[in-house]
């Protein structure tokens, strides 16, 4: 089934972008399995005006995309079922291309895998800053998508997810390693502790998660990173570390 455009039936009956929702009559699709990262981007888009939709892995990401075009495409690069570089080469090559494609990730690297891949732009994890977010869209938004809105300077508009969506990623995580310590599931935990440790600003967490990484990287004996990044992740669960 061909992509539609989901925004123009909408925009009709928006009233005209402002500066405090610039984004208004935007639709952000957000590629996310995280859901302490996904609850934040969907308060910088609903406070941008936006209306957001989530997929949380590659194949429910390209559901979506078979039915609606959205307007702009927000990836994370390390999903469950896969990279997220897949879906942004696979995205940038659509005709009609999606208005603006961002690659996400918490890793160093990832701006530069994201623009290689075929992104217009990128996001760091952790993203907090209203400014920073509205702005990486409309840096890179096509005149023809423009709701015309220039967004107010509020550089210190810093938001807050529900620290009850962290406990759902620790949940998730749990579960995980009770299911078994696979190497590729550690692979998994790894990555996606590491980038939601960030999100969250829990240093201890994504250093845990880092080592773990860097344990398999190196052939070491995994028994006590893991045991390690567990321990906290109960401790999180219990909520010993408030955020």
């Amino acid at each position: 089934m061909p992509a539609m455009e989901d925004r123009e039936p909408f925009a009709l009956s928006h009233p005209p972008a402002s500066p405090g929702r610039p984004l208004l009559g935007l639709t952000v699709l957000v590629v996310e399995d995280s859901a302490y990262a996904a609850e934040a981007l969907r308060l910088l888009s609903l406070r941008s005006g936006a209306r957001i939709r989530r997929a949380d892995c590659l194949k429910s990401a390209r559901h979506h995309l078979q039915v609606y075009r959205p307007s702009v495409l927000i990836a994370d690069l390390g999903l469950p079922d896969g990279n997220g570089l897949d879906l942004i080469e696979e995205a940038a090559g659509r005709f009609p291309r999606i208005g603006v494609i961002l690659g996400l990730s918490g890793d160093s690297f990832g701006e530069e895998t994201a623009i290689a891949a075929g992104a217009d732009g990128f996001l760091a994890k952790p993203i907090a800053s209203l400014a920073r977010f509205q702005s990486e869209i409309l840096t890179h938004l096509p005149a023809d998508l423009s709701p015309g809105g220039a967004p107010d300077r509020a550089e210190q508009d810093i938001i807050h997810p529900d620290p009850l969506a962290y406990r759902d990623d620790m949940a998730h995580v749990a579960d995980m390693l009770n299911d078994g310590h696979e190497e590729k599931v550690l692979d998994y935990v790894a990555q996606f502790l590491r980038g939601v440790a960030r999100s969250a600003e829990d240093g201890a967490l994504a250093e845990a998660a880092s080592g773990l990484a860097r344990a398999r990287a190196q052939g070491a004996p995994l028994a006590s990173p893991t045991a390690r990044l567990a321990g906290l992740v109960q401790q999180r669960l219990r909520g010993a570390r408030p955020i």
